[in-house]
């Protein structure tokens, strides 16, 4: 596994969980150095026990030595970043290209090389060629082989999943990916066998329908206050369609983490190159971006159309909850546009801080749990849904703050109930009963 990153470090664990003997390649010394003393780069529930049992089993190693790692595998699986590009959207594919290339000076014999990373279609027969081109002696398969892990929750995606696509046309690959995946036929998982591009093209498109849905509750749950009806009714209610599904129904303050505005901008930029422009996409993308810019204007116009000299209790940070992603997080400019209009933002979240202090302004004060957070605010915000905000008693929140101002952008708490409380509570698409 190329990469002990979010999915070279899971992917390479559930590998081994499944039985077989995983070498995780990390070149970042302090990374390295972690993983080998136990400690996870990244917070996923459950992942520290994974690895530590399978590090004990023998079954999981991590190394800086590409050579040694892929000597006499069976397949070497890429797993390294493919960032947004600055300037112009496109996935930055150097990372993934430059391990292509190390992998083929160090294989000895035949090896399926398969891209796990998110990468644009062509970039399989893009590896080909350089592999060809390094090593034209070099007997081996290329293959792209999609992860569909959501933060949070990867280890059961990996172990249970929905589907797995594999993309090859080779034979002897598809052998060599089936006898890996073998432990899933027992579930009766879906193994989806396709051609490069497709599956390729298969991630970008899974996300970017995913990002379309939570767009598109969005924007429905903004017409629910005009016209007074509740927006989770209305979810609830096309959810049960078998054809739309209740996931990802849940309004909010816009999507955000390393796959969703990464994939779909990636995958704007693909079909514009090949003349065929996903105009679904682009405007998804549009009314994200405008939507995150306009929650902290909702936050002000609570406040009563200003918070200067206000402080402001923000509860979670975070992208969504059980990660400490910030990658593109809605708390970046909600709390950045407080700040820049005056106010003292409080925050708390229970694993995201540290991931925070370089991406939100300096002078954010960071507390030690969500009351901390709240105490003497003249308002408390929820950006993230973390469990610990939900068991929060409003008794417990009226007695700890200042003013009465309550901003639920995750609609966790009961409307009835926090206002009941004596509380001015604001949230989404769910007009006062």
């Amino acid at each position: 596994m190329i990469g002990g990153g979010y999915v070279g470090l899971v992917s390479g664990a559930c590998f081994a969980e499944f039985g077989a003997e995983v070498s995780v390649v990390e070149t970042d010394p302090d990374k390295l150095a972690a993983l080998r003393r136990g400690t996870m780069p990244i917070y996923e529930p459950g992942l520290d026990n994974l690895v530590a049992g399978n590090v004990a089993a023998g079954r999981l190693r991590f190394h800086d030595d590409l050579k040694g790692a892929v000597d006499g595998v069976a397949a070497v699986f890429i797993a390294v970043g493919t960032p947004t590009r600055r300037g112009d959207g496109h996935a930055d594919l150097s990372y993934v290209y430059a391990a292509a290339e190390q992998v083929a000076r160090a294989l000895t014999g035949h090896a399926v090389i398969v891209t796990k990373s998110t990468v644009p279609v062509g970039t399989g027969r893009r590896i080909k060629e350089i592999v060809q081109r390094t090593r034209p002696d070099l007997d081996f398969d290329v293959a792209s082989n999609p992860e569909f892990l959501r933060e949070g929750s990867a280890i059961p995606d990996f172990m249970r999943p929905d589907r797995v696509v594999i993309g090859t046309e080779s034979e002897r690959a598809r052998e060599v990916l089936s006898a890996i995946y073998r432990p899933l036929y027992l579930i009766e998982a879906p193994i989806v066998f396709t051609g490069l591009e497709a599956a390729e093209l298969t991630k970008y498109a899974a996300n970017a329908f995913l990002a379309m849905k939570v767009t598109f509750i969005n924007e429905m749950a903004d017409l629910c206050e005009k016209v007074g009806a509740d927006v989770h009714d209305v979810a609830r209610g096309i959810g049960l369609d078998g054809r739309i599904g209740r996931k990802f129904l849940h309004p909010g303050p816009g999507f955000g983490g390393s796959c969703f505005p990464k994939d779909t901008l990636a995958l704007m930029r693909i079909a514009q190159d090949y003349g065929a422009p996903s105009r679904l996409v682009e405007t998804t993308q549009a009314v994200n971006d405008a939507r995150k810019a306009g929650m902290a204007a909702r936050i002000i116009a609570a406040c009563g159309g200003s918070v200067r000299g206000r402080t402001i209790g923000v509860l979670g940070l975070t992208f969504k909850p059980e990660t400490d992603d910030m990658r593109d997080a809605p708390s970046i400019p909600i709390v950045s546009r407080l700040v820049e209009d005056g106010a003292t933002v409080r925050a708390y979240d229970p694993e995201g801080m540290g991931q925070a202090r370089p991406l939100l302004p300096p002078d954010v004060v960071y507390c030690h749990d969500a009351l901390e957070a709240a105490r003497d605010a003249d308002a408390v915000i929820v950006l993230t849904e973390w469990n610990e905000f939900r068991a929060l008693a409003p008794q417990r929140l009226s007695e700890t703050m200042r003013g009465r101002i309550v901003v639920d952008l995750r609609n966790i708490y009961d409307p009835t109930a926090m206002r009941g409380s004596g509380f001015a509570y604001h949230c989404i698409g769910r007009p006062p009963r």
